[in-house]
């Protein structure tokens, strides 16, 4: 049943995907962020969804009549010199063959990362990304909120089999950071029962985050909480918020919960987070020699022979920034910060922009919850081996589109009234901009 309700869903989409890229984009997101595939068990499981998703949407840059535009913003320019980079390293990677098979895999997800920047033009093309997002991972955090409250919090809660997100501490950051954009949408909607349903998804999904019992979620929840009280207008009710909703959440969780994050303090003693630190020399010492890093698929007995100070003790580097630092050396992980650097920094744009402005308070909010969700991704990633996955990159894209969405309409409002909205780059002047249909 799962396997024809997939088939038809992909069948039905496909005529709209071809006609309109954004939807096509719609589609890859869904299939590469929800794996909804793999949740069957007969011949869909193993069907080439991602394949048809994105040779449907490089089919439609062709047949599509829609606006086609890639951004010119900085962190697009950097996420182009990112890959131009990785082609470089893998090159020159210490196993050519091996992180030749990754590069693709990461190629594939950069390419339609500027597919989805050039499609996505108006209001609801953002819109209807964000949902695509929420809901596929928010699935997860509904599915796995109920099983951690149904279980007391015994288990552990898994990702989807396959993809980034299979490891409990991968999809851990995931719900972590797709918590934002469910805040986002409960707030800019208006329809009761959906503010409800989100609200719900809220507190499931982060009760399914701590069930996870990943102790690099819990550093990635709190720094989050943590933006979200100093940005806070209302700090003292924030902060009694945060804190009961804190307290809650804990109360669910078992003792067997307490005593593994209690572990974040005597990492020393922790066989996985010294294997951790273990793994992350063998990145500092491969950038220290090698300007091109080691490429993909480094984590060998070899290398770890060569550059490990326990080379018996090996691991994958479990860190967005020692992964990087290690495979692409430090232009390649200078890089990777920067994209993040200057999409915060776009986000902060729009909010100067955006502040105190009614008629784009969708936007103020919508740049607000994306840079909570990059600080969960910040802090989260840390720990984990996330850095070529879709759902930070998907982030850029809302920032940045949302970003040439505000500048376009004050150009059209510029057009139409010369003299009612000032320079688009002076955020001390204040603008009157005329709320035209999105």
């Amino acid at each position: 049943m799962r396997d024809l309700l997939l088939i038809v869903i992909l069948l039905g989409t496909l005529p709209f995907a071809f006609k309109h890229t954004y939807v096509a984009v719609l589609l890859w997101t869904w299939v590469s962020i929800m794996n909804p595939h793999k949740l069957a068990y007969g011949f869909a499981n193993d069907a080439p969804f991602a394949l048809v998703a994105a040779v449907t949407a490089l089919v439609s840059l062709i047949a599509t009549k829609d606006k086609l535009k890639l951004p010119k913003e900085t962190p697009v320019t950097v996420l182009i010199l990112f890959v131009i980079w990785m082609t470089i390293t893998t090159a020159a990677s210490f196993y050519p063959d091996e992180s030749f098979m990754q590069l693709k895999k990461v190629i594939k997800i950069q390419l339609m990362t500027l597919v989805a920047l050039a499609a996505l033009q108006e209001r609801r093309h953002i819109e209807l990304f964000i949902w695509v997002n929420v809901l596929s991972i928010g699935f997860y955090g509904l599915k796995g909120g109920v099983f951690t409250i149904m279980t007391g919090g015994s288990y552990r809660v898994w990702g989807p089999p396959g993809g980034f997100i299979e490891g409990n501490n991968e999809i851990a950051v995931a719900l972590i950071m797709s918590i934002p954009f469910m805040n986002y949408l409960r707030l800019i909607v208006t329809h009761k029962w959906v503010k409800i349903g989100l609200t719900a998804m809220m507190v499931l999904t982060a009760i399914a985050a701590l069930g996870t019992q990943s102790r690099g979620a819990l550093l990635a929840l709190v720094a989050m909480m943590a933006v979200l009280w100093v940005r806070s207008d209302k700090k003292m009710v924030m902060g009694v918020t945060l804190v009961m909703v804190g307290m809650l959440l804990l109360a669910l969780m078992p003792s067997s919960w307490e005593e593994r994050m209690h572990t974040i303090k005597e990492y020393e003693e922790d066989g996985s987070a010294m294997g951790r630190i273990n793994a992350w020399w063998l990145a500092f010492n491969i950038a220290n020699r090698r300007i091109t890093g080691a490429g993909f698929e480094a984590y060998t007995p070899e290398t770890f022979a060569a550059f490990a100070p326990n080379p018996a003790d090996i691991h994958v580097a479990h860190s967005i920034y020692f992964s990087v630092l290690g495979e692409h050396g430090y232009i390649g992980l200078i890089l990777f910060l920067l994209v993040w650097v200057h999409t915060l920094r776009v986000a902060g744009k729009i909010r100067t922009k955006t502040r105190n402005r009614k008629d784009l308070e969708w936007l103020f909010h919508l740049a607000g919850m994306s840079q909570v969700a990059l600080v969960g991704y910040a802090v989260g990633g840390a720990f984990l081996s996330l850095a070529y996955f879709d759902l930070p990159y998907n982030i850029m894209v809302i920032v940045v589109v949302a970003h040439r969405w505000l500048l376009e309409k004050s150009v059209n409002s510029e057009a139409q009234d010369p003299g009612s909205v000032a320079e688009a780059g002076d955020p001390a002047v204040a603008v009157k901009v005329r709320t035209l249909p999105s």
